[in-house]
């Protein structure tokens, strides 16, 4: 079972005129936060004894389980609502994550009876790792380095991947691997990745029939593997692609 909560909602009345005039000098203004439970309803604990030892051991594993049900939970009411902006959440983007326990409306309500909050999940990155990315948006704000199609379709393919959507991203990695071989065979950097093209293209035929297979079904496990595999080798092309751009 999953409850979403509004919290800090700025009052109805307040939201109702359409423009008014602001002041030279405006104060931070409040904003609501979303406060999503996930309460696994199917295996109670049977003491407390037996929740408190889950709560000793329990980690980023049963937080990513959470995720995946909140974020399947949007990616269907992303659909049944036909609104594209309904986008998923991620690990860096969560204001806090807890993990607990409790009884009935307890959780339901955001409370608990015993919990542990969960740091954010980042390694220690060396000064050019971390700078590696403002680098490559300024190149491409400025116009330095071309945006390449397939560099968005691999990632909307990526996300179906990590959210056990297969069909879907067998359908999208499909389209981006042809974006890229069309993409980067044109490019400047083209010829120093003609390697990695010819082992796009030789593949491209099997993530065809992986696409096919989707079309009529769930994937079998071979076409699921490939699909991954594919997804792995656009990345892996993009990546490349992107530090011969930062020499």
């Amino acid at each position: 079972m999953i409850v979403i909560a509004t919290l800090g909602a700025p009052e109805r009345r307040r939201l109702q005129r359409k423009k008014r005039n602001a002041p030279p000098e405006p104060k931070p203004v409040p904003v609501s936060t979303t406060r999503a439970t996930v309460i696994d309803v199917d295996s109670p604990f049977a003491t407390h004894a037996d929740a408190a030892s889950w709560l000793s051991e329990t980690g980023d594993a049963d937080l990513d389980a959470g995720l995946f049900v909140l974020n399947h939970t949007l990616h269907v009411f992303r659909l049944v609502t036909a609104d594209p902006h309904v986008n998923p959440v991620g690990r860096h983007g969560a204001l806090v994550a807890r993990l607990g326990y409790g009884a009935g409306e307890q959780v339901a309500e955001g409370q608990w009876a015993d919990a542990v909050e969960l740091a954010p999940r980042q390694g220690r990155q060396s000064r050019a790792k971390v700078l590696s990315p403002q680098a490559h948006l300024a190149a491409v704000l400025t116009g330095r380095e071309q945006r390449l199609t397939c560099e968005e379709l691999t990632l909307r393919a990526r996300l179906d991947l990590d959210n056990h959507r297969e069909r879907e991203a067998a359908l999208q990695i499909l389209i981006a691997l042809d974006a890229a071989i069309a993409e980067i065979a044109v490019d400047s950097t083209g010829p120093r990745l003609r390697q990695r093209l010819d082992e796009l293209g030789a593949m491209r035929d099997a993530v065809a029939e992986a696409g096919q297979q989707a079309l009529a079904g769930p994937l079998e496990p071979d076409a699921a593997a490939l699909v991954e595999h594919a997804a792995k080798r656009v990345e892996a092309i993009l990546r490349a692609r992107a530090v011969i751009n930062a020499r």
